[in-house]
């Protein structure tokens, strides 16, 4: 469900946030931040991208500059083949069941944590 700039999906003991470009397809997202929030507050967060959105931006980069002329990509996330939210609720809901999870997003800490 649609939250502001945010599209929510809960399940029993977590919920998923992504955060999809204004007016982007749902069903064609093919690079997106998103989280995990757990019943216990804990969260984990990355980046879901696809195999072509990945092979885009290194050649794109080939033309910038960056990351040595697209020779490397880094990022704290999740590499799917499909594109679109549906398709990785589903792996994200694999990557809870399974407790890859941990190896696959990065901790973020309680969501009632608080910085001084």
């Amino acid at each position: 469900m649609w939250d502001g700039p945010f599209y929510r999906v809960k399940r029993d003991e977590y919920e998923i946030c992504f955060v999809p470009g204004a007016g982007e397809d749902l069903d064609e997202v093919c690079n997106v931040d998103m989280w995990v929030t757990f019943a216990s507050g804990n969260r984990w967060s990355g980046t879901v991208l696809t195999l072509d959105e990945v092979r885009h931006l290194m050649d794109r980069w080939k033309n910038t500059g960056e990351c040595l002329d697209g020779g490397y990509f880094y990022c704290y996330g999740l590499i799917v083949r499909e594109a679109g939210i549906p398709a990785m609720v589903r792996i994200v809901d694999d990557l809870v069941a399974t407790g890859d999870y941990q190896g696959a997003l990065r901790p973020l800490g309680r969501e009632d944590d608080q910085d001084d």
